[in-house]
């Protein structure tokens, strides 16, 4: 059902985007880089939070990880995923398909300053076998994401 949204979002907004489907699964970064072709770091990598009072997603670069202080500091509560059990049922979309696009009402977009190393990335398209190509300043565009600074540093920079 999620692609449909995700379908409908793009059409609504008169975007020429295509979902890629694979043949098989790109549920997790490396599976996704894997089917694509491109490094695991340039898969758009979307995650579920529970807030207080809300529900959003980060999406950040595939190999970022969330740093705890930085998101307590955005946030002022520590980061609490999803559960998966729930991920479907708030976001509109299944585990390994949660994407920035097509998502329940009331689910805040949020983008990690990590996204801006690369001008190409690839979030999911709303299930566990689907990507879409999209430049990162289309995503803002499209997502009216919030930019954020919640990933650690890669070691090394």
């Amino acid at each position: 059902m999620s692609i449909e949204s995700v379908q409908k979002q793009f059409i609504e907004q008169g975007l020429d985007l295509k979902i890629i489907e694979f043949g098989e699964s790109t549920a997790t970064v490396q599976l996704a880089a894997d089917a694509i072709g491109c490094e695991p770091a340039q898969i758009a990598k979307t995650m579920g939070f529970q807030l207080k009072d809300q529900s959003i997603v980060i999406v950040s670069k595939g190999d970022a990880r969330i740093d705890n202080k930085k998101f307590k500091g955005a946030f002022a509560t520590k980061a609490k995923m999803i559960p998966f059990s729930e991920v479907e049922e708030i976001t509109g979309h299944p585990a390994g398909g949660v994407c920035p696009f097509g998502l329940n009402t009331g689910v805040s977009i949020y983008l990690d300053e990590s996204l801006k190393e690369f001008e190409m990335v690839y979030p999911a398209g709303g299930t566990p076998n689907t990507a879409v190509k999209i430049t990162v300043d289309q995503l803002a565009d499209v997502t009216k994401g919030t930019w954020i600074n919640v990933c650690k540093k890669n070691e090394g920079e």
